[in-house]
């Protein structure tokens, strides 16, 4: 955050004209620490608020409130569970032993983000939700996944997974639409990032099981 707000008056143009400067900057002041792409969410949050009052604008910016940061973390909450409990299905029945791989990895980075989203909300004084299940992932764009499943198709699997990983990331940037705290943006934006992976891998798994066939 500090690297962003001091730059402004350091560089000339705007955040992504000296971007490459600025990620220079990051790692040679943190060689062995976060990397570049998950700091600078942060960085541009924070070059845009100091950028505003360089130039005399210093308007408040309209950030939500804290309950209503804690309901976007928690739609986000529950949408990690839905991707959890969606992949987990999937890799259980699976009959590639490399989806099976994918989709437990898969499974357990939508674990380790439902969990981050859990502290982040306790952070800021809320509780977090308590949907995320089985029966709500197969309603919330896995819906057609139990049918993918029962025919025991990896190729029909995975054109499911794919579109409910289209939901995920699609409420992603629901989120980042919001005006959120510096360092909720900051996670939303990497997790959205992960998720936005996670679909890329399935979409390409697709096809390359559809050229198979």
């Amino acid at each position: 955050y500090e690297l962003g707000w001091s730059s402004v008056g350091r560089y000339e143009g705007d955040f992504d004209s000296v971007e490459p400067r600025l990620a220079d900057d990051w790692r040679a002041r943190h060689a062995d620490g976060l990397a570049w792409s998950d700091a600078r969410p942060a960085t541009r949050a924070a070059w845009d608020r100091a950028s505003r009052y360089e130039t005399g604008d210093t308007r408040p910016f309209d950030v939500v409130d804290n309950d209503d940061v804690v309901d976007v973390l928690n739609d986000l909450l529950e949408s990690a569970r839905d991707g959890e409990y969606g992949f987990k299905s999937c890799a259980e029945h699976a009959k590639s032993p490399e989806l099976k791989a994918v989709f437990q990895r898969h499974a357990q980075e939508c674990a380790a983000a439902g969990t981050e989203l859990e502290h982040e909300v306790r952070r800021l004084g809320g509780e977090p939700a308590s949907g995320g299940t089985v029966s709500g992932a197969l309603h919330r764009g896995w819906v057609s996944v139990k049918t993918a499943l029962s025919i025991q198709d990896d190729k029909a699997v995975l054109e499911e997974c794919e579109r409910g990983e289209d939901a995920a990331v699609a409420r992603y940037r629901k989120a980042l639409k919001n005006t959120l705290p510096a360092q909720v943006q900051a996670l939303v934006q990497r997790q959205s990032q992960g998720a936005q992976r996670n679909h890329d891998e399935v979409r390409a798994l697709r096809d390359s099981f559809s050229s198979r066939t």
